[in-house]
């Protein structure tokens, strides 16, 4: 999850500098100015750096849905460790109940979640 976040806060950064590369160059040279006549290739210059700045705007958009998912994936991570840590200390408490079925199955899965958190440095 760190990995992914550090990669989403890069890809903002650049995101950033790229929107405000756009802006300056959109803020340059003035949509108009004196000449009250508009060319055609004028138009079309200006119409480019508008283009630039929405591709760069929705980069922007994309980074910030990323960040919800990472966000999303950490609170289910903490819910799924938290289920594990409850299952183990009722598969550890209550082994006495008819057949311990259910205790040994809570156990399993807490040492099964508790495995692959490991394996994958979550914890």
């Amino acid at each position: 999850m760190e990995a992914i976040r550090k990669q989403a806060t890069k890809l903002r950064e650049q995101v950033a500098k790229q929107q405000q590369a756009v802006l300056k160059q959109f803020g340059a040279g003035g949509y108009g100015g004196s000449d009250t006549v508009i060319t055609d290739e004028a138009e079309l210059h200006q119409h480019q750096k508008l283009e630039k700045l929405y591709i760069s705007t929705r980069w922007q958009d994309i980074v910030r849905g990323v960040e919800g998912y990472i966000v999303t994936g950490s609170k289910q991570v903490e819910i799924g460790t938290r289920f594990s840590e409850d299952s183990r200390k009722y598969g550890a408490e209550n082994t006495c109940t008819s057949g311990n079925t259910l205790s040994k199955a809570a156990l399993n899965y807490a040492h099964a979640r508790a495995q692959m958190e490991k394996s994958m440095g979550i914890c």
